[in-house]
């Protein structure tokens, strides 16, 4: 029996840049129509401040990944979204990013405390 992954929820204002369906986006990039339009977007989409925290979080989550792999789920929910704002109000979030593992909250972009956490709770699973 395999243990199941570890869910590591994270709350954060992320760019959020416009998309069609599948299909349309497909016929958009062989067309070439839509081409650097998402990039501008993206890079629009957030003042500098929380562009330079997404990024540490995105790096973050990379490394994470390169060193748990399978072990780890990461969610990432945008604050602004209605879930991120549900979860704020349920968790009493007060800074962004905020990262969840169960009952345990983290706010901001040292991840020290987050990384201690998730190896002591992978550690405690068989594995």
């Amino acid at each position: 029996m395999e243990d199941k992954p570890l869910l590591v929820e994270i709350v954060a204002y992320a760019p959020t840049a416009f998309y069609h369906c599948l299909h349309c986006e497909m016929v958009w990039q062989e067309t070439g129509f839509s081409k650097g339009v998402h990039e501008e977007q993206i890079a629009s989409a957030l003042p500098p401040d929380l562009q330079q925290d997404y990024q540490a979080v995105s790096d973050w989550v990379q490394r994470l990944f390169r060193q748990y792999c399978d072990r780890v789920v990461v969610k990432v929910i945008d604050a602004a979204s209605i879930e991120g704002f549900w979860k704020t109000l349920r968790h009493g979030l007060r800074y962004y990013p905020a990262i969840m593992i169960g009952s345990s909250k983290f706010s901001g972009t040292d991840f020290r405390a987050v990384e201690a956490e998730i190896a002591h709770r992978l550690d405690a699973v068989p594995g």
